[in-house]
């Protein structure tokens, strides 16, 4: 299939775009550190870090991603994706370049984030284990979120929302826990499970979707450890 080139400005999805731009300002806020600051650590001048704040000018790849590290956030990341301009449901908002290589028209910046792959037993764990896997994911957490493997049927149904075995879940610590959604649960005493939280007449239960599961009363002291917000198969 041929495809026509054309002569356009690079295509951005705004919301990705300002996910690096609000990172960036809450860490420079939390760390006190000046434009001037982070521009020095990053190699750049004060006034291409007050464009990008600002939301004048985009930075180049190598130094979102440089940025991310200087203030202390390495695990996010910054990557390259391709996307024909005009895609039926795209996302539009344009920026000015740092550069002008016209190699990359119909590429998009991809604010991604990578979080922790982490074993069930390292939950709650008294000393953290430093990760040695991470997995990428465009969602923006709200807490320090991680990645579990589902590791048994529990929540595998035949018809309707199902978590089959196998596959990876994304845990935001950071969100409410409501009934309906899908939470890592530990009762005292017990190990972390996945379950879907449910309420009736003020109390809380933890369901299993696969059927053949009881149905769990949440004990006093039950601790929620997150919120699911992403499943996907495990590649």
């Amino acid at each position: 299939m041929f495809i026509e080139r054309q002569k356009a400005v690079r295509i951005v999805p705004a919301m990705n775009m300002d996910k690096w731009i609000a990172l960036v300002r809450d860490r420079m806020e939390e760390l006190k550190l000046t434009q001037e600051q982070l521009a020095e650590r990053v190699g750049v001048s004060q006034g291409s870090v007050g464009h990008w704040v600002n939301k004048r000018r985009q930075p180049k790849i190598e130094s979102m991603n440089r940025t991310f590290v200087e203030i202390g956030m390495p695990h996010y990341s910054v990557s390259l994706q391709l996307r024909i301009q005009g895609q039926v449901g795209e996302e539009r908002g344009i920026y000015e370049v740092d550069d002008d290589d016209d190699e990359l028209d119909l590429m998009q910046y991809i604010v991604c984030f990578r979080y922790p792959v982490l074993a069930w037993d390292e939950l709650g764990a008294a000393e953290a284990v430093e990760p040695g896997v991470f997995e990428q994911t465009d969602y923006l957490a709200q807490g320090k979120a991680f990645w579990l493997t589902v590791e048994n049927d529990t929540m595998s149904s035949a018809s309707g929302r199902s978590v089959p075995q196998g596959m990876r879940i994304l845990v935001d610590p950071g969100l409410e826990v409501e009934p309906g959604r899908l939470v890592i649960a530990r009762q005292p005493g017990k190990t972390a499970i996945l379950r879907e939280l449910a309420e009736e007449g003020g109390q809380q239960y933890l369901k299993a979707l696969n059927r053949s599961y009881p149905t769990l009363v949440c004990e006093e002291g039950c601790e929620f450890l997150g919120v699911v917000v992403r499943v996907h198969g495990v590649f």
